[in-house]
């Protein structure tokens, strides 16, 4: 691990980047991007290292998203872990969930239909429109879709980024649900 040295200067390079310097950034997460690998693959040693590497991109990713709420009065490396814990607890939950529905079969049947393939029934099929009306929902709807829907967090995990209570993200994903309907129900 880094000494209280090298832990500070990560501190201090954090707040450099908060404070607009890109330099300062980039090298935080070129600095942190091995140690992160390392920390995935201790706690997560049975992964391939393409699912490691994925988990460290999906780390790196909410780091760049939460990244005002680092402290620097604070220690640097205990905030950035937390963020690692609870992604790869996400992706242990998503695994589950994934395993928890999969079928086994000795053999697969050959089917033929008549019907075309990958048909979504009533669903919707624009992402670029769900992309922007998305993007223009107000922030704390948007952020609030985002971390709960999109990239699956915990209510819990989702507040403690946000600083917004348990109940102001459930009143603002079913706002912000609510305006999406009506956005893309007008739009279809």
């Amino acid at each position: 691990m880094h000494s209280p040295n090298e832990a500070d200067r990560l501190g201090n390079l954090m707040r450099a980047a908060q404070e607009g310097d890109s330099d300062a950034y980039l090298l935080v997460l070129r600095e942190i991007t091995p140690l992160l690998r390392r920390a995935v693959h201790q706690h997560r040693n049975f992964l391939q290292s393409s699912d490691v590497e994925d988990l460290v991109q999906d780390i790196l990713l909410s780091l760049h998203s939460v990244r005002a709420t680092y402290d620097p009065a604070r220690p640097f490396l205990p905030w950035l872990m937390a963020i690692a814990r609870n992604r790869m607890a996400d992706g242990a939950r998503r695994h589950v969930r994934r395993a928890a529905n999969e079928v086994s079969v000795a053999e697969y049947p050959e089917t033929f239909s008549d019907e075309p393939t990958n048909n979504l029934g009533d669903g919707y099929r624009d992402p670029e429109a769900l992309r922007q009306a998305i993007g223009s929902l107000p922030h704390g709807q948007r952020q609030a879709i985002e971390m709960l829907k999109l990239r699956e967090m915990s209510l819990k995990e989702a507040a403690s980024m946000t600083g917004m209570s348990v109940v102001a993200l459930k009143v603002a994903v079913h706002r912000g649900m609510t305006a999406l309907r009506k956005v893309l129900s007008v739009e279809a």
